[in-house]
Protein backbone atom coordinates (compact mmCIF):
# COMPACT_ATOMS: atom_id res chain seq x y z
CA UNK A 1 0.00 0.00 0.00
CA UNK A 2 1.66 3.63 -0.60
CA UNK A 3 0.77 7.02 0.79
CA UNK A 4 -1.89 7.60 -2.18
CA UNK A 5 -3.88 4.68 -1.18
CA UNK A 6 -3.32 4.78 2.53
CA UNK A 7 -4.87 8.30 2.88
CA UNK A 8 -7.71 7.18 0.54
CA UNK A 9 -8.48 4.45 3.35
CA UNK A 10 -8.04 6.56 6.22
CA UNK A 11 -10.21 8.74 5.15
CA UNK A 12 -13.24 6.82 4.11
CA UNK A 13 -12.94 5.47 7.41
CA UNK A 14 -12.82 9.37 9.43
CA UNK A 15 -9.22 8.67 10.10
CA UNK A 16 -8.42 12.50 8.66
CA UNK A 17 -5.99 13.30 11.22
CA UNK A 18 -3.70 10.21 10.52
CA UNK A 19 -3.94 11.21 7.18
CA UNK A 20 -2.21 14.89 8.64
CA UNK A 21 0.44 12.95 10.54
CA UNK A 22 1.43 10.67 8.02
CA UNK A 23 2.48 13.45 5.84
CA UNK A 24 4.40 14.92 8.59
CA UNK A 25 6.51 11.88 8.40
CA UNK A 26 10.16 11.46 6.99
CA UNK A 27 9.40 8.89 3.75
CA UNK A 28 11.05 5.67 5.29
CA UNK A 29 9.31 6.43 8.83
CA UNK A 30 6.02 7.20 6.66
CA UNK A 31 6.34 3.74 5.11
CA UNK A 32 7.17 1.33 8.46
CA UNK A 33 3.33 3.17 9.82
CA UNK A 34 1.81 2.71 6.65
CA UNK A 35 2.58 -1.25 6.81
CA UNK A 36 1.03 -1.13 10.19
CA UNK A 37 -1.83 0.62 9.00
CA UNK A 38 -2.29 -1.72 6.17
CA UNK A 39 -3.07 -4.56 8.24
CA UNK A 40 -5.59 -3.10 10.06
CA UNK A 41 -9.36 -4.58 9.42
CA UNK A 42 -11.58 -0.98 8.96
CA UNK A 43 -14.93 -2.55 8.49
CA UNK A 44 -14.32 -4.59 12.31
CA UNK A 45 -13.08 -0.91 13.03
CA UNK A 46 -16.06 0.38 12.05
CA UNK A 47 -17.89 -1.95 14.12
CA UNK A 48 -16.34 -1.82 17.38
CA UNK A 49 -16.81 1.61 17.23
CA UNK A 50 -20.82 1.02 17.24
CA UNK A 51 -19.93 -1.11 19.96
CA UNK A 52 -18.19 1.35 21.79
CA UNK A 53 -21.04 4.06 21.43
CA UNK A 54 -23.73 1.21 22.56
CA UNK A 55 -24.88 1.87 26.18
CA UNK A 56 -27.09 -1.61 25.92
CA UNK A 57 -26.67 -4.95 27.60
CA UNK A 58 -27.85 -8.47 26.22
CA UNK A 59 -30.92 -7.85 28.26
CA UNK A 60 -31.56 -11.85 27.25
CA UNK A 61 -33.77 -13.57 29.31
CA UNK A 62 -32.34 -16.11 31.55
CA UNK A 63 -33.11 -18.95 34.19
CA UNK A 64 -31.01 -20.48 36.35
CA UNK A 65 -28.54 -23.51 34.84
CA UNK A 66 -28.69 -27.33 35.59
CA UNK A 67 -25.00 -28.34 36.59
CA UNK A 68 -23.45 -32.06 37.50
CA UNK A 69 -23.00 -31.78 41.41
CA UNK A 70 -20.88 -33.18 43.16
CA UNK A 71 -23.44 -34.57 45.81
CA UNK A 72 -25.51 -36.39 42.24
CA UNK A 73 -22.08 -38.29 41.73
CA UNK A 74 -21.50 -39.26 45.34
CA UNK A 75 -24.95 -40.96 44.99
CA UNK A 76 -24.10 -42.34 42.22
CA UNK A 77 -20.82 -43.82 42.31
CA UNK A 78 -21.12 -46.55 39.06
CA UNK A 79 -21.63 -43.39 36.72
CA UNK A 80 -18.41 -41.52 38.80
CA UNK A 81 -16.42 -44.53 38.06
CA UNK A 82 -17.45 -45.14 34.76
CA UNK A 83 -16.38 -41.46 33.94
CA UNK A 84 -13.28 -41.77 35.45
CA UNK A 85 -12.09 -44.69 33.99
CA UNK A 86 -12.83 -43.53 30.66
CA UNK A 87 -11.05 -40.40 31.30
CA UNK A 88 -7.77 -42.44 32.28
CA UNK A 89 -7.92 -44.43 28.82
CA UNK A 90 -8.50 -40.75 27.19
CA UNK A 91 -5.31 -39.78 29.27
CA UNK A 92 -3.01 -43.25 28.70
CA UNK A 93 -3.84 -43.15 24.60
CA UNK A 94 -2.31 -39.64 24.08
CA UNK A 95 -5.97 -37.74 23.51
CA UNK A 96 -5.71 -35.12 25.77
CA UNK A 97 -3.58 -31.77 25.94
CA UNK A 98 -2.95 -28.55 28.13
CA UNK A 99 -3.54 -24.76 27.30
CA UNK A 100 -2.77 -21.83 29.52
CA UNK A 101 -3.97 -18.56 28.84
CA UNK A 102 -0.29 -16.97 29.64
CA UNK A 103 -0.92 -13.18 28.26
CA UNK A 104 -1.25 -11.21 31.01
CA UNK A 105 1.93 -8.97 33.23
CA UNK A 106 2.74 -9.29 36.22
CA UNK A 107 2.06 -5.47 37.23
CA UNK A 108 -1.12 -5.92 39.59
CA UNK A 109 1.41 -7.94 42.15
CA UNK A 110 4.11 -5.27 41.60
CA UNK A 111 6.01 -7.89 39.45
CA UNK A 112 7.73 -6.73 36.13
CA UNK A 113 7.98 -9.87 34.11
CA UNK A 114 5.42 -12.36 33.01
CA UNK A 115 2.54 -13.37 35.41
CA UNK A 116 3.39 -17.18 35.07
CA UNK A 117 6.69 -16.28 36.08
CA UNK A 118 5.79 -14.96 39.81
CA UNK A 119 6.74 -17.13 42.93
CA UNK A 120 3.98 -18.16 44.44
CA UNK A 121 4.56 -21.19 46.39
CA UNK A 122 4.84 -21.13 50.12
CA UNK A 123 8.06 -22.74 50.92
CA UNK A 124 10.15 -23.52 47.46
CA UNK A 125 8.76 -20.16 45.55
CA UNK A 126 7.76 -22.19 43.00
CA UNK A 127 6.45 -19.83 39.81
CA UNK A 128 3.01 -20.08 38.23
CA UNK A 129 5.01 -21.18 35.39
CA UNK A 130 6.63 -24.14 37.02
CA UNK A 131 3.68 -25.45 39.29
CA UNK A 132 1.76 -26.23 36.00
CA UNK A 133 4.48 -27.20 33.84
CA UNK A 134 5.14 -29.86 36.76
CA UNK A 135 1.41 -31.04 36.99
CA UNK A 136 1.78 -31.84 33.15
CA UNK A 137 5.17 -33.81 33.41
CA UNK A 138 3.21 -35.30 36.55
CA UNK A 139 0.61 -36.68 34.71
CA UNK A 140 2.29 -38.10 31.80
CA UNK A 141 4.50 -39.94 33.78
CA UNK A 142 1.38 -41.23 36.01
CA UNK A 143 -0.57 -42.31 33.16
CA UNK A 144 2.72 -42.89 30.82
CA UNK A 145 1.03 -40.77 28.19
CA UNK A 146 1.91 -37.82 25.61
CA UNK A 147 0.84 -34.72 26.85
CA UNK A 148 1.34 -31.49 24.80
CA UNK A 149 1.64 -27.98 27.34
CA UNK A 150 0.23 -25.14 25.02
CA UNK A 151 0.53 -21.79 26.36
CA UNK A 152 -0.93 -18.76 24.29
CA UNK A 153 1.01 -15.53 25.55
CA UNK A 154 0.77 -11.69 24.47
CA UNK A 155 2.99 -9.53 22.86
CA UNK A 156 4.16 -7.99 25.57
CA UNK A 157 5.23 -11.09 27.28
CA UNK A 158 5.74 -13.51 24.62
CA UNK A 159 9.93 -13.00 24.57
CA UNK A 160 10.00 -13.41 27.96
CA UNK A 161 8.08 -16.33 28.40
CA UNK A 162 10.21 -18.51 26.38
CA UNK A 163 13.04 -17.36 27.24
CA UNK A 164 12.06 -18.47 31.19
CA UNK A 165 10.77 -21.83 29.68
CA UNK A 166 14.62 -21.93 28.12
CA UNK A 167 16.42 -20.69 31.04
CA UNK A 168 14.49 -23.65 33.37
CA UNK A 169 15.01 -26.45 30.49
CA UNK A 170 10.90 -26.39 30.22
CA UNK A 171 11.11 -27.33 33.80
CA UNK A 172 11.84 -31.51 32.86
CA UNK A 173 9.08 -31.18 29.89
CA UNK A 174 10.34 -32.50 26.23
CA UNK A 175 10.42 -29.14 24.36
CA UNK A 176 9.27 -30.63 21.37
CA UNK A 177 6.20 -30.90 23.65
CA UNK A 178 5.69 -27.31 24.39
CA UNK A 179 4.01 -25.10 22.21
CA UNK A 180 4.38 -21.06 22.75
CA UNK A 181 2.66 -18.87 21.00
CA UNK A 182 1.28 -15.22 21.08
CA UNK A 183 -2.25 -13.95 21.15
CA UNK A 184 -3.69 -11.52 18.34
CA UNK A 185 -3.94 -7.98 18.80
CA UNK A 186 -6.43 -5.39 18.05
CA UNK A 187 -6.39 -1.87 17.91
CA UNK A 188 -7.75 0.56 20.44
CA UNK A 189 -9.38 3.65 19.89
CA UNK A 190 -10.13 7.37 21.64
CA UNK A 191 -13.05 8.37 22.79
CA UNK A 192 -14.05 10.42 19.17
CA UNK A 193 -13.32 6.70 17.55
CA UNK A 194 -9.84 7.76 15.87
CA UNK A 195 -6.70 4.80 16.00
CA UNK A 196 -4.16 5.42 18.47
CA UNK A 197 -0.36 5.70 18.21
CA UNK A 198 2.07 3.43 20.72
CA UNK A 199 4.93 5.33 19.49
CA UNK A 200 6.10 7.70 16.35
CA UNK A 201 5.59 5.14 13.78
CA UNK A 202 3.02 2.19 15.31
CA UNK A 203 -0.37 1.61 16.08
CA UNK A 204 -1.62 1.27 19.77
CA UNK A 205 -2.98 -2.22 20.04
CA UNK A 206 -3.98 -4.43 22.72
CA UNK A 207 -4.68 -8.45 23.33
CA UNK A 208 -7.66 -9.31 21.35
CA UNK A 209 -8.45 -11.43 25.22
CA UNK A 210 -8.90 -14.65 26.47
CA UNK A 211 -11.76 -15.65 23.73
CA UNK A 212 -8.63 -15.03 21.23
CA UNK A 213 -7.11 -17.95 22.34
CA UNK A 214 -9.17 -20.39 19.90
CA UNK A 215 -8.51 -18.44 17.29
CA UNK A 216 -4.85 -18.00 18.14
CA UNK A 217 -4.47 -22.02 18.72
CA UNK A 218 -5.73 -22.35 15.10
CA UNK A 219 -4.07 -19.13 13.35
CA UNK A 220 -0.72 -20.69 15.24
CA UNK A 221 -1.20 -24.37 13.37
CA UNK A 222 -0.77 -25.77 16.71
CA UNK A 223 -4.50 -27.14 16.95
CA UNK A 224 -3.72 -28.94 13.55
CA UNK A 225 -0.19 -30.36 14.73
CA UNK A 226 -1.39 -31.73 18.18
CA UNK A 227 -4.78 -32.91 15.64
CA UNK A 228 -2.54 -35.08 13.98
CA UNK A 229 -0.81 -36.33 17.28
CA UNK A 230 -4.05 -37.94 18.56
CA UNK A 231 -5.23 -34.99 21.01
CA UNK A 232 -9.02 -34.97 20.63
CA UNK A 233 -9.55 -32.87 23.58
CA UNK A 234 -7.72 -29.82 25.70
CA UNK A 235 -7.95 -28.63 29.38
CA UNK A 236 -8.16 -24.77 28.96
CA UNK A 237 -7.14 -23.08 32.02
CA UNK A 238 -5.81 -19.11 33.23
CA UNK A 239 -2.23 -18.50 34.61
CA UNK A 240 -3.20 -16.74 38.10
CA UNK A 241 -4.68 -20.07 39.39
CA UNK A 242 -2.36 -22.56 41.32
CA UNK A 243 -4.53 -25.08 41.99
CA UNK A 244 -6.25 -25.85 39.04
CA UNK A 245 -6.35 -29.45 38.52
CA UNK A 246 -5.60 -29.62 34.96
CA UNK A 247 -5.40 -33.09 33.98
CA UNK A 248 -8.45 -34.13 35.70
CA UNK A 249 -10.06 -37.79 34.34
CA UNK A 250 -13.39 -37.30 35.92
CA UNK A 251 -13.72 -34.20 33.91
CA UNK A 252 -12.06 -35.58 30.75
CA UNK A 253 -14.91 -38.55 31.45
CA UNK A 254 -17.71 -36.83 31.80
CA UNK A 255 -16.69 -34.79 29.02
CA UNK A 256 -16.18 -37.25 26.46
CA UNK A 257 -19.35 -40.07 27.61
CA UNK A 258 -21.74 -37.52 27.44
CA UNK A 259 -20.56 -36.31 24.03
CA UNK A 260 -19.96 -32.53 25.58
CA UNK A 261 -18.58 -30.14 22.85
CA UNK A 262 -17.32 -27.57 25.62
CA UNK A 263 -17.23 -28.20 29.38
CA UNK A 264 -17.11 -25.94 31.82
CA UNK A 265 -16.19 -26.22 36.09
CA UNK A 266 -18.21 -24.28 38.37
CA UNK A 267 -18.36 -23.51 41.86
CA UNK A 268 -20.74 -22.04 44.06
CA UNK A 269 -19.98 -18.41 44.81
CA UNK A 270 -19.31 -17.18 48.03
CA UNK A 271 -21.54 -14.25 48.11
CA UNK A 272 -23.74 -12.16 45.63
CA UNK A 273 -21.24 -9.74 44.29
CA UNK A 274 -18.31 -12.14 43.71
CA UNK A 275 -16.70 -10.70 40.90
CA UNK A 276 -17.10 -14.22 38.71
CA UNK A 277 -19.20 -14.91 36.19
CA UNK A 278 -22.22 -16.44 36.47
CA UNK A 279 -23.24 -19.72 33.99
CA UNK A 280 -27.03 -19.36 32.94
CA UNK A 281 -29.45 -20.94 30.53
CA UNK A 282 -31.05 -18.69 28.14
CA UNK A 283 -34.63 -18.71 26.49
CA UNK A 284 -33.67 -20.48 23.63
CA UNK A 285 -31.71 -23.28 25.76
CA UNK A 286 -28.30 -22.59 24.79
CA UNK A 287 -25.82 -22.01 28.13
CA UNK A 288 -23.79 -18.80 28.30
CA UNK A 289 -21.78 -16.87 31.07
CA UNK A 290 -23.44 -13.32 32.08
CA UNK A 291 -20.62 -11.28 33.43
CA UNK A 292 -21.25 -9.44 37.00
CA UNK A 293 -20.71 -6.24 36.27
CA UNK A 294 -23.53 -6.50 33.50
CA UNK A 295 -26.13 -8.14 36.30
CA UNK A 296 -28.42 -5.79 38.14
CA UNK A 297 -28.07 -6.51 41.88
CA UNK A 298 -31.69 -7.90 42.16
CA UNK A 299 -30.43 -10.64 39.68
CA UNK A 300 -27.19 -11.17 41.80
CA UNK A 301 -28.92 -11.49 45.00
CA UNK A 302 -32.24 -13.22 44.15
CA UNK A 303 -32.83 -16.06 46.31
CA UNK A 304 -34.22 -19.85 45.64
CA UNK A 305 -37.23 -21.06 47.66
CA UNK A 306 -34.53 -22.79 50.00
CA UNK A 307 -32.58 -19.50 50.51
CA UNK A 308 -29.55 -20.20 48.33
CA UNK A 309 -28.76 -18.04 45.39
CA UNK A 310 -31.03 -18.39 42.24
CA UNK A 311 -27.64 -17.73 40.28
CA UNK A 312 -25.25 -19.58 41.93
CA UNK A 313 -23.05 -21.26 39.54
CA UNK A 314 -19.90 -18.98 38.87
CA UNK A 315 -17.65 -19.10 35.81
CA UNK A 316 -13.75 -19.79 36.88
CA UNK A 317 -12.56 -20.08 33.73
CA UNK A 318 -11.68 -24.17 33.60
CA UNK A 319 -12.88 -25.77 30.40
CA UNK A 320 -12.51 -28.77 28.44
CA UNK A 321 -12.66 -28.18 24.29
CA UNK A 322 -13.17 -30.71 21.97
CA UNK A 323 -10.90 -30.40 19.38
CA UNK A 324 -13.64 -30.94 16.55
CA UNK A 325 -15.85 -28.36 17.92
CA UNK A 326 -13.16 -25.37 17.63
CA UNK A 327 -12.78 -26.49 13.65
CA UNK A 328 -16.42 -26.74 13.12
CA UNK A 329 -16.47 -22.94 14.50
CA UNK A 330 -13.54 -21.32 12.29
CA UNK A 331 -14.57 -19.52 9.66
CA UNK A 332 -12.19 -17.06 7.94
CA UNK A 333 -9.38 -18.37 10.40
CA UNK A 334 -11.19 -17.39 13.26
CA UNK A 335 -14.20 -18.04 15.68
CA UNK A 336 -16.19 -15.08 15.59
CA UNK A 337 -16.97 -14.08 18.92
CA UNK A 338 -18.53 -10.80 20.12
CA UNK A 339 -16.25 -8.05 21.38
CA UNK A 340 -16.31 -6.46 24.75
CA UNK A 341 -15.86 -2.57 25.42
CA UNK A 342 -13.72 -1.12 28.34
CA UNK A 343 -13.31 2.29 28.74
CA UNK A 344 -9.64 3.17 29.91
CA UNK A 345 -6.35 5.09 30.91
CA UNK A 346 -4.03 4.41 27.39
CA UNK A 347 -0.49 5.51 26.82
CA UNK A 348 -0.75 6.96 23.41
CA UNK A 349 1.87 8.69 21.62
CA UNK A 350 0.95 12.49 21.09
CA UNK A 351 2.94 15.57 19.60
CA UNK A 352 6.12 13.90 20.34
CA UNK A 353 5.45 12.37 23.90
CA UNK A 354 3.55 9.67 25.78
CA UNK A 355 0.35 11.02 27.44
CA UNK A 356 -2.54 9.14 29.28
CA UNK A 357 -5.72 9.79 27.47
CA UNK A 358 -8.93 8.01 27.33
CA UNK A 359 -9.44 5.27 25.20
CA UNK A 360 -11.60 2.25 24.39
CA UNK A 361 -10.07 -1.64 25.14
CA UNK A 362 -11.79 -4.07 23.26
CA UNK A 363 -11.80 -7.74 23.90
CA UNK A 364 -13.34 -11.47 23.18
CA UNK A 365 -14.19 -13.68 26.45
CA UNK A 366 -13.95 -17.69 25.54
CA UNK A 367 -17.04 -18.33 27.54
CA UNK A 368 -19.20 -16.67 25.04
CA UNK A 369 -18.22 -19.92 23.05
CA UNK A 370 -20.63 -21.67 25.01
CA UNK A 371 -23.59 -21.26 23.20
CA UNK A 372 -21.95 -22.30 19.94
CA UNK A 373 -21.88 -26.00 21.34
CA UNK A 374 -24.29 -28.53 20.48
CA UNK A 375 -23.77 -29.65 23.95
CA UNK A 376 -22.58 -28.57 26.75
CA UNK A 377 -22.12 -29.58 30.80
CA UNK A 378 -20.94 -28.23 33.72
CA UNK A 379 -19.87 -29.67 36.66
CA UNK A 380 -18.94 -28.57 40.25
CA UNK A 381 -16.22 -28.39 41.95
CA UNK A 382 -14.95 -27.18 45.33
CA UNK A 383 -13.27 -23.53 46.08
CA UNK A 384 -10.83 -25.28 48.18
CA UNK A 385 -9.93 -27.92 45.94
CA UNK A 386 -9.57 -26.20 42.69
CA UNK A 387 -8.86 -22.29 43.01
CA UNK A 388 -6.66 -19.81 44.04
CA UNK A 389 -6.21 -17.26 41.58
CA UNK A 390 -3.61 -14.89 42.37
CA UNK A 391 -5.18 -11.52 40.66
CA UNK A 392 -4.12 -8.71 43.45
CA UNK A 393 -1.34 -7.28 45.86
CA UNK A 394 -3.64 -7.75 48.65
CA UNK A 395 -7.08 -9.09 50.24
CA UNK A 396 -9.25 -11.27 48.03
CA UNK A 397 -7.35 -13.16 45.35
CA UNK A 398 -3.94 -12.34 46.91
CA UNK A 399 -0.97 -14.05 47.08
CA UNK A 400 -1.73 -14.47 50.87
CA UNK A 401 -4.98 -15.83 50.21
CA UNK A 402 -3.80 -18.50 46.91
CA UNK A 403 -0.68 -19.23 49.31
CA UNK A 404 -3.34 -20.06 52.62
CA UNK A 405 -5.58 -22.44 50.38
CA UNK A 406 -2.93 -24.13 48.27
CA UNK A 407 -1.67 -24.51 52.39
CA UNK A 408 -4.76 -26.08 53.81
CA UNK A 409 -5.25 -28.11 50.35
CA UNK A 410 -2.05 -30.16 51.43
CA UNK A 411 -2.66 -30.39 54.75
CA UNK A 412 -6.10 -32.22 53.82
CA UNK A 413 -4.39 -34.83 51.53
CA UNK A 414 -1.72 -35.46 54.10
CA UNK A 415 -4.32 -35.76 57.30
CA UNK A 416 -6.70 -38.20 54.89
CA UNK A 417 -3.85 -40.35 55.08
CA UNK A 418 -3.49 -40.40 58.78
CA UNK A 419 -0.39 -38.25 58.84
CA UNK A 420 -0.27 -36.01 62.14
CA UNK A 421 0.78 -32.34 61.78
CA UNK A 422 2.91 -31.06 64.31
CA UNK A 423 1.85 -28.17 65.53
CA UNK A 424 4.68 -25.64 64.75
CA UNK A 425 4.24 -26.65 61.19
CA UNK A 426 2.98 -23.54 59.48
CA UNK A 427 3.05 -24.03 55.51
CA UNK A 428 3.14 -27.07 53.78
CA UNK A 429 4.18 -27.42 50.43
CA UNK A 430 3.55 -31.07 48.27
CA UNK A 431 5.28 -31.38 44.80
CA UNK A 432 3.43 -31.77 42.18
CA UNK A 433 5.82 -34.14 40.92
CA UNK A 434 5.32 -36.18 44.21
CA UNK A 435 1.49 -36.07 44.23
CA UNK A 436 -1.64 -34.75 42.11
CA UNK A 437 -4.17 -35.71 44.66
CA UNK A 438 -4.30 -37.25 48.21
CA UNK A 439 -4.24 -40.80 46.25
CA UNK A 440 -0.76 -40.32 44.82
CA UNK A 441 1.15 -39.57 48.18
CA UNK A 442 3.10 -42.99 48.48
CA UNK A 443 2.07 -45.43 51.54
CA UNK A 444 5.81 -45.18 53.19
CA UNK A 445 6.31 -41.59 52.71
CA UNK A 446 8.60 -39.71 55.28
CA UNK A 447 8.36 -36.29 55.93
CA UNK A 448 11.23 -34.15 57.41
CA UNK A 449 8.64 -31.72 59.89
CA UNK A 450 10.02 -28.65 59.84
CA UNK A 451 8.05 -24.61 60.21
CA UNK A 452 8.42 -24.67 56.73
CA UNK A 453 7.86 -28.10 55.54
CA UNK A 454 8.44 -29.10 51.30
CA UNK A 455 7.36 -32.74 50.57
CA UNK A 456 9.44 -33.25 47.01
CA UNK A 457 12.15 -33.64 45.00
Amino acid sequence: MNFEQCSKLLNKFSQNALVEYLESLPENERNKLIDEISSVNFEKIDDLLRIANSASKTGRKMIPVDCISLKSLSENQDYLNKCTNYGIDLIKRGAVAAFVVAGGQGSRLGFEGPKGAFPVSAVKNKTLFQLHAEKVLSATRKYNSNIPFLIMTSKANHSATVAEFEKNSYFGLDHKNVHIFPQNMIPSLDIEGKLILSGKTSLFRNPDGHGGSLTALESSGVLDKIMSQGVEFISYFQVDNPLINIIDPLFFGIHGIENSELSSKALIKAYPDEKVGIFVKYDDSTVGVEEYSDLPKEVLSARDSDGSLLYKWGSIGIHVFSCSFIKRNISGGEINLPFHVARKKIKAYVKGEIKEIEGFKFEKFVFDSIPLAEKTIILETLRENEFAPVKNASGVDSLESSRELMNNLYRSWLLEKNYSIPDFVKNIEISPLTALCSNDLPSDLIVDWKENTYIGI
